[in-house]
């Protein structure tokens, strides 16, 4: 293996892609609305404005960005979103019974090439849980989201017994100790409060077993219903629950940066 295949650092003149073709395939523009964009300086190689055409990369080892956004590799894995119902478990398979998240996706209507795919899920949602889910079949992207180390950013939306006051926000805020060892939301805001009841959405990268739950026990404010919206910068928006999609090349660039950062 070359120095430049192991680290991106070499002379591209003999290897690789042309860098407009690769920004052609990720569907970014046309080649020729590529070319415009490395004249106009908006598109970089392993941090390194490329203003020359027909500069060839490895877009498999090279991290390319266009206005500051990574463009992912070719993709040779599945990244699935699923908004998974409440009253599934977050298992493909369930010895009991149960419906599962593989049950969820057969539901969905997805292709069968889908369901011939060995995915598995990155993180788990309680059962009496709904919301976002990624389904891959990437194990080390699978690891490292799922790694505590990483920390990923997790949004949730909890329906609350009571009105959550402005002490209670701020102890919150503060960070409170549990069994297991403290919690502080990385956000948290009032989204509406109603009969007797709030809403809230909370941000924490933990990820240890009904956190949100036992974290508003806590705080004498019990959880009512839960959904996970978010998982750093990817959204349910409106992905309908029991629904599945795929990551989009956006989404995927902005966690391949999150996950590849935090080595």
């Amino acid at each position: 293996m070359s120095p430049r295949s192991k680290q991106g650092g070499g002379d591209p003149a003999d290897e690789g892609q042309r860098l407009q073709k690769v920004l052609a395939q990720a569907g970014l523009a046309s080649r020729r609305a590529s070319e415009i964009m490395i004249d106009q300086g908006r598109v970089e190689v392993n941090g390194r404005i490329v203003t020359e055409q027909g500069r060839r990369v490895d877009p498999e080892r090279d991290t390319i960005r266009v206005d500051g956004s990574r463009i992912p590799p070719p993709r040779r894995h599945r990244y699935i979103v699923l908004n998974k119902p409440r009253g599934y478990v977050s298992t493909l398979h369930d010895p009991e019974g149960r419906p599962t998240i593989a049950d969820a996706v057969v539901e969905s209507g997805a292709s069968h090439a889908l369901l011939k795919e060995r995915l598995f899920h990155v993180g788990r949602l309680d059962t009496d849980t709904e919301g976002l889910i990624l389904l891959t079949n990437d194990g080390d992207f699978g690891h490292k989201l799922s790694h505590p180390s990483f920390e990923i950013d997790k949004t949730y939306l909890a329906e609350v017994e009571g009105i959550v006051n402005a002490v209670t926000l701020q102890r919150l805020r503060d960070g409170i100790t549990l069994d297991d060892g403290p919690v502080r939301p990385r956000g948290l805001k009032v989204v509406s409060t109603v009969g007797g009841k709030s809403l809230l959405r909370l941000t924490l990268h933990e990820g240890r077993n009904h956190i949100v739950r036992r974290t508003m026990d806590h705080v004498g404010h019990p959880v009512r219903q839960l959904s996970r919206i978010g998982i750093g910068p990817v959204r349910l928006g409106t992905l309908k629950v029991g629904q599945v999609r795929d990551l989009t090349s956006e989404e995927l660039g902005a966690l391949l940066d999150l996950v590849d950062g935090r080595r």
